[in-house]
């Protein structure tokens, strides 16, 4: 961790921790595992999407549909469930914010996640600018972005694992 930011982050991680909603989230011992388990089927919405699209991009799947096509039908479930794991994250912090905010594994989830969802709204916009993009003549371009998006995805996964075994 950063030494300037530590002294923050100690004193949100303080204040957090005496909440009357930290505490209820401590106390109530279905809450963190019901959590997991909805944060866990959220991401495997959003990175199942994005593996579809970065798939198609390769051009190893759904080769019969424009990439635009494949976009417009899985975008909607990256996007989307960001809002869940946005919640689903929020409670699992406030529930244990030392454990998350101080963790260089969370940390480095959260940076792997702007990066991931940087690459994704690229991936959308390019496609809206130029339909066939990742097909004829810029193929090499779009698998670069997918292997990219894909190694992205799966450094969040693994980043998120490690935050329980980072102590």
């Amino acid at each position: 961790m950063v030494p300037s930011l530590a002294r923050p982050i100690n004193v949100v991680c303080a204040w957090l921790e005496q909440t009357a909603l930290s505490h209820t989230i401590q106390v109530m011992s279905w809450i963190i595992p019901t959590v997991q388990t909805i944060h866990i089927l959220a991401i495997a919405a959003v990175a199942g999407s994005a593996l579809m699209i970065d798939l198609r991009l390769i051009g190893v799947l759904a080769a019969d549909q424009s990439p635009r096509d494949v976009s417009v039908r899985f975008l909607p479930f990256v996007w989307w469930p960001l809002l869940v794991l946005l919640a689903t994250g929020a409670i699992m912090i406030i529930g244990e914010p030392a454990r998350s905010l101080k963790n260089p594994a969370f940390q480095l989830k959260m940076t792997l996640l702007v990066a991931a969802l940087a690459v994704t709204r690229v991936i959308e916009l390019l496609l809206r600018r130029n339909p066939a993009f990742g097909d004829r003549g810029s193929h090499l371009a779009a698998v670069a972005i997918a292997v990219l998006s894909m190694l992205l995805w799966c450094s969040i996964i693994f980043a998120g694992r490690w935050i329980a075994y980072y102590a």
